[in-house]
């Protein structure tokens, strides 16, 4: 299947679900809670997603769910709670997520080739599940993101609804980390866009802010959901709580996805571990020199 026809079929998935959780919040039953029935539609909208991945074998229908979704909340929230919240934080907070959006999507459409094509990680996901392949494809790979992204938005959704807090200097702080952030994020994947047309077999990226961290697109990510926290914390102080999206994407990639990242990496790329010794896993800093450029300053000392 081309990649138009398979980006079709996706557009087509992404309009019914949108559809099916926008039906729930016109005419579902109403929890009174703006927060509850965002997540009831955002899950809705999940099962209708998984319904075409399991439909055609493929659970790549879900990648740009990620952040197609997020805007759509945020939106609706801040619509529907009709607050009067700080028109400024709220416009702020919002060129960051909808720039985050609009950057991540377009980058999966760019990279994805087809309905051929499926992340690596979704068939060892059912694989290792065994006979409960179907509850890991669901939970898994579907529900579980949908949460995790969710919980990313708590703050959004408090200065979407949260009134009375003035603007002040912690709004323009979580601006700069955003578009911050952002930068670090389309850096890396432009880089590694002209390093993948050009590598060599084996051939392993280490130049660029790819020789100052393993994964500056990952640090990048953590650094907007960061960002959201701090907009929802000017929007309320002390409420540290908000940040709890952040932390559990900090976990998600420390603990899951970057371990799976770099276990693939050293399988099938064995200069990957010459990089392991120089380049921090996570956190940008510069690289440890190289043996020969030790020894090299080592001789002319």
């Amino acid at each position: 299947m081309s990649q138009g026809a398979s980006l079709l079929r996706v557009g087509i998935a992404y309009v019914i679900a949108i559809g099916a959780g926008l039906a729930w919040l016109l005419w579902g039953l109403d929890s009174g809670q703006l927060w509850l029935d965002g997540l009831i539609a955002d899950l809705i909208a999940t099962v209708v997603i998984f319904a075409f991945s399991r439909f055609y074998g493929n659970s790549t229908f879900y990648d740009a769910f990620w952040s197609v979704i997020p805007p759509l909340l945020a939106f609706y929230w801040w619509i529907a709670a009709d607050a009067g919240v700080n028109d400024v934080r709220w416009w702020l907070m919002m060129v960051v997520l909808l720039a985050w959006a609009i950057r991540l999507t377009a980058n999966w459409i760019r990279t994805f080739p087809g309905m051929h094509h499926e992340d690596w990680r979704y068939p060892m996901v059912r694989e290792r599940a065994g006979r409960f392949e179907f509850v890991a494809d669901l939970m898994g790979i579907h529900v579980f993101p949908t949460l995790q992204v969710f919980a990313g938005l708590v703050p959004v959704y408090v200065v979407a609804t949260r009134a009375g807090e003035p603007l002040g200097w912690l709004d323009f702080v979580a601006f700069g980390v955003g578009l911050a952030a952002l930068a670090l994020e389309t850096i890396a994947d432009l880089q590694m866009h002209r390093f993948i047309a050009t590598r060599t077999p084996g051939q392993v990226m280490d130049t660029g802010v790819w020789s100052w961290s393993r994964h500056p697109n990952y640090f990048g990510e953590c650094g907007i959901w960061f960002s959201m926290g701090l907009f929802g914390l000017a929007a309320w102080p002390g409420a540290w709580w908000v940040f709890v999206g952040t932390f559990a994407m900090l976990a998600m990639f420390l603990a899951v996805s970057i371990p799976m990242m770099e276990q693939r990496s050293l399988e099938r790329r064995p200069e990957y571990a010459r990089v392991v010794e120089r380049v921090s896993l996570f956190i940008p800093r510069p690289p440890k020199k190289r043996p020969q450029e030790k020894s090299r300053t080592t001789t002319s000392a």
